[in-house]
């Protein structure tokens, strides 16, 4: 079933219209274009900015949302990738390049949060999840040591590509999943109770019960790329209704109800590589996808990255 408005809107079933999902701008927003892959767009209210990645550029930039100006945020950024947000408003980001995560302080030093696992180099840190906890998990493929277009070519220490969880009072890295062809987007329900992980080379969003000692369960497939044939999983993102958000590479933007459906997409001109929602209310959808940075003002409202609970920050 098609959308009454094609341009930016796809609905597969009912409830991408009754939740509200169709409500809001017509067509994307072009804020930024000239990277060379865009990707981890970070919403900050501090600042009243989105700071995002350009990987093969090596630089990060940040748009103002005040001004609409665009400018680098840091260059030689370690070959950045996904961005996110500490409890603390702190910048947590996965270099890639540099094979670590790293945290920018208030001051704008950065101090290094994990860069290696029993001893071993990580492979290229790519995307972070932070628990109400204070809990860092960050998923580590390989894509930044396959070639020096995004990162540095070398042979990975570990031989596998896995999902792994930095303590907050030890710092202590652990590794929680190892059942991953190429981990990528991750992202907590609302709850907590569960972990959401995609897997772009097998094509999947797999989902994990979290224990309450921080270990996961083996996992189950919540979704398959392979229902599209375009479709290739990369981050994901909740909204307040449970529906799950999944930048889907040539695919645009899909929405999947609760249960596992699709329900919907957006459409994007340009390959989507990350998600991300901000802004005053959190409804405004930022995408970053290939060499552009976009926005949609939507009805529905994204939840926080760090989790529940009162952010003073804010």
């Amino acid at each position: 079933m098609s959308s009454e408005r094609p341009g930016l809107y796809e609905m597969f079933d009912e409830r991408f219209r009754t939740g509200r999902c169709m409500n809001g701008d017509d067509a994307l927003e072009v804020l930024y274009t000239g990277c060379r892959w865009a990707e981890g767009p970070v919403y900050v209210p501090a600042w009243r900015q989105v700071v995002w990645s350009d990987i093969p550029n090596d630089r990060m930039l940040r748009w103002d949302e005040e001004t609409g100006a665009v400018a680098v945020f840091r260059r030689s950024a370690g070959h950045t990738n996904g961005n996110t947000l500490d409890r603390e408003g702190r910048l947590i980001t996965c270099e890639q390049g540099n094979r670590r995560v790293t945290r920018t302080e208030h001051d704008g030093t950065v101090t290094v949060l994990a860069d290696r696992w029993q001893g071993k180099r990580l492979n290229s840190p790519n995307d972070a999840a932070v628990k109400s906890d204070g809990s860092i998990w960050f998923s580590d493929p390989d894509f930044g040591i396959t070639s020096d277009y995004e990162g540095y070519r070398a042979q990975s220490e570990i031989g596998s590509n896995n999902v792994y969880r930095i303590d907050p009072a030890t710092g202590e890295v652990r590794l929680v999943a190892d059942c991953f062809g190429a981990p990528n987007g991750l992202v907590f329900s609302s709850d907590e109770r569960q972990l959401f992980v995609s897997d772009t080379r097998a094509g999947f969003v797999r989902v994990f019960d979290v224990r309450e000692d921080g270990t996961l369960s083996e996992g189950t497939v919540f979704a398959k790329a392979g229902d599209r044939e375009k479709a290739r999983f990369d981050n994901l993102r909740f909204d307040e209704g449970g529906r799950l958000w999944v930048a889907a590479m040539d695919d645009g933007v899909h929405c999947y109800d609760p249960d596992g459906t699709l329900i919907g997409r957006l459409d994007v001109p340009e390959a989507v590589a990350n998600i991300s929602w901000g802004g005053a209310k959190r409804n405004r959808l930022f995408i970053a996808a290939e060499t552009s940075l976009y926005s949609v003002v939507m009805a529905v409202t994204g939840t926080h990255p760090t989790g529940p609970g009162r952010r003073p920050w804010l």
